[in-house]
């Protein structure tokens, strides 16, 4: 008997395997948005997307977060038709015409009203205790930002004004527990959270709730905004995702995409810019656009105008007929020098 064979015999846990027979890195499935640059933000990659583990989305109030992980758990339930989502709730902002424009069924989400920090450790670790790995859940807690401790609730209601230093402490032993059944039983989690603006000289965002957070996870988002306008008057959003943490995303990366009143989240926003920056797309004249040859490097006689860059015909001869998804794939994913600097990609 080798070695190895001696040590696998003898361990008391169930789940030891020679590493390259290991179902925990050999069976990691990705799901794919629809959205080519949120797949980007999450995997490095065009045609990845969501893993097994906990995505954390932080940002100001009104910066899309709960759409964002709607968008993702969509996704998810497409692709798994008897799938559910356990959707923990502390801002009751989300009614269930929300859930719908997301393609998501209310019919398939058990919704978990919270009230503080122990309510969501307690319930969530008793739910990832009964789950096999084979049961199709994605969990969705909306937010942490807005969750008090049960210590910061019992001195209010008892009219005592101290401070409060259970809170992180709390949040940290949640995420510590949760990890290892995320990761066990290959369930996607996505957690709302909340920033503030550091205090100083160049005061940077900082994710709320303590370190435990990033501990934990495995991708850290956090979105900043500016208007779109038309004329004078908002016709939308363009986003910037911001990568503070990866596990497969070059930390720092900047992801811009875009969402308008009328159409919701433009399923090609950010790729423009990508391929401007990497001599993919030019821009002829003011406000056209054409393809470069990558063989030749000729410019496509063939122009078309801003908008008609967010059309699937626009990209697919791409993606079909080009390195453009392998260019994405070394600008962001890690394990790959950059090709282009991120300021020609997303200046903020």
């Amino acid at each position: 008997m080798s070695v190895m064979d001696k040590l696998r015999k003898n361990s008391k846990l169930k789940h030891t395997e020679v590493l390259s027979e290991s179902k925990f890195f050999n069976e990691k499935e990705m799901i794919s948005t629809a959205v080519p640059m949120v797949n980007v933000a999450l995997s490095g990659s065009i045609d990845g997307g969501l893993t097994p583990g906990l995505t954390v989305l932080a940002g100001p109030s009104k910066h899309f977060k709960t759409s964002f992980a709607l968008l993702m758990a969509g996704a998810y339930m497409e692709k798994n038709p008897n799938a559910v989502m356990l959707f923990y709730d502390s801002e009751f902002g989300s009614p269930q015409s929300y859930f719908e424009q997301f393609d998501v069924d209310p019919a398939r989400v058990l919704h978990t009203p919270i009230t503080n920090v122990e309510e969501l450790k307690f319930d969530l670790i008793a739910q990832l205790e009964e789950l096999d790995k084979k049961d199709e859940v994605i969990i969705v807690i909306d937010s942490i930002g807005n969750l008090a401790s049960k210590k910061e609730m019992e001195d209010t209601i008892n009219e005592k004004s101290v401070a409060d230093m259970s809170r992180a402490k709390a949040l940290k032993g949640l995420f510590r527990m949760a990890t290892p059944y995320l990761a066990m039983k290959n369930i996607c989690m996505l957690a709302i959270n909340h920033t503030y603006q550091e205090i100083g000289l160049f005061p940077k965002a900082i994710v709320s709730g303590g370190t435990g957070i990033y501990y934990s996870a495995n991708n850290i988002w956090i979105l900043g905004r500016r208007q779109n306008k038309k004329g004078t008057e908002i016709s939308g959003y363009d986003f910037v995702i911001n990568v503070e943490k990866s596990r497969f995303v070059k930390e720092k990366s900047k992801i811009p995409i875009t969402v308008s009143w009328d159409g919701g989240v433009e399923k090609y926003s950010g790729l423009l810019d990508v391929a401007l920056a990497g001599g993919y797309v030019t821009k002829p004249s003011n406000g056209w656009y054409s393809h470069v040859d990558q063989t030749t490097g000729e410019v496509d006689e063939r122009k078309v105008r801003e908008k008609d860059t967010l059309l699937e015909a626009f990209w697919q001869p791409m993606f079909d007929n080009t390195d453009f998804k392998e260019f994405v794939k070394k600008q962001y994913s890690i394990g790959y020098k950059e090709e282009v600097s991120m300021d020609a990609i997303v200046n903020d």
